[in-house]
């Protein structure tokens, strides 16, 4: 004799069931998806509407249409900024990631004490910007600087760090490094100890060098994690200004004025909101260009999984 089956809920039953996990779905997501929309989305979107009007703050807004963006384009102080900006990506990116990779590669061994030392190299990433930028400029100070004191034990008369127009911008962009540098530290620390342990043995079974073989195994595994650092890098570079406004205010003259500080300058000095969300406008795209060309480059040479 056959038993009968599971009674199956009717379709009515099935239907307000799932109508239900849906709005507990919507329900949990709504925190984050207010902060996207009320803190990215709608900022941009503002800024957009703002490139397109000419307004002074105290002023009636005016639409001007895209006067601002012919003004941008025959505009040289803006394509200094975005020059010297570049200067500084080109700096702080190559620097931070090379220094943040060979951390990781130090410690990533099993010593005692090790987690302690790991620790120590993020506290500065952990300070506030205007802090370290405070703390950074007395260290840069010709006259009672530490970093000139200790070279004068050694009998060498340093420079004026922040006061030298070749000097200033690597000097800030030094401090962005040391800064950000242990931060990413943790990301390669976390992809190398997800490369399996398996491949290392057979690398050195092989015969292969520790040279041979970070070039071949390690830093191939490694990409996905580097697009990671790389791209953080590139949109924290871009849009630096904390530190540079406290050690320098773009100085001297114009040689650290990047695009963040001009937009700066032109928003709270002189009161031309609709030119400044104009600026605002061009260093997102280029941003996002910069972001999608590693994208691009990067698709087709990275391998996310590996098996053990």
């Amino acid at each position: 004799m056959l038993r009968p089956g599971p009674r199956q809920a009717p379709r009515r039953n099935r239907g307000i069931g799932r109508g239900r996990q849906t709005a507990a779905a919507y329900a949990l997501l709504a925190p984050s998806l207010v902060g996207v929309l009320g803190f990215l989305l709608a900022p941009v979107v503002i800024v957009l509407v703002l490139s397109l009007f000419d307004w002074k703050l105290l002023a009636t807004p005016e639409f001007v249409g895209l006067a601002n963006y012919r003004k941008l384009f025959t505009d040289s102080d803006v394509w200094h900024s975005m020059l010297v900006t570049l200067y500084y990506v080109v700096i702080c990116v190559p620097g931070t990631t090379i220094l943040s990779l060979l951390l990781a590669l130090l410690v990533d061994r099993k010593l005692r004490g090790m987690k302690y030392f790991r620790a120590l190299l993020v506290i500065p990433w952990m300070a506030t910007p205007v802090a370290l930028g405070l703390v950074w400029s007395w260290i840069f100070d010709p006259g009672r600087g530490a970093l000139n004191q200790f070279l004068g034990v050694f009998g060498i008369d340093g420079p004026a760090w922040l006061s030298s127009p070749v000097l200033a911008m690597p000097s800030v962009a030094a401090v962005h490094i040391w800064q950000f540098a242990g931060y990413n530290m943790l990301f390669f620390l976390a992809g190398l100890q997800n490369i399996p342990r398996t491949l290392r043995e057979a690398s050195s079974l092989d015969g292969a060098s520790p040279v041979a073989h970070f070039f071949t195994i390690t830093l191939p595994l490694l990409r996905p994690t580097m697009l990671f650092v790389l791209i953080t890098n590139v949109i924290g570079s871009f849009q630096a200004f904390d530190t540079i406004f406290v050690m320098t205010e773009g100085g001297p003259g114009d040689s650290t004025e990047v695009a963040t500080y001009l937009i700066y300058d032109e928003a709270f000095k002189k009161f031309d909101f609709g030119y400044a969300s104009t600026i605002s406008v061009l260093l997102f795209a280029v941003v996002l260009v910069a972001t999608i060309s590693q994208f691009a480059y990067f698709e087709r040479r990275t391998t996310y999984e590996v098996s053990g």
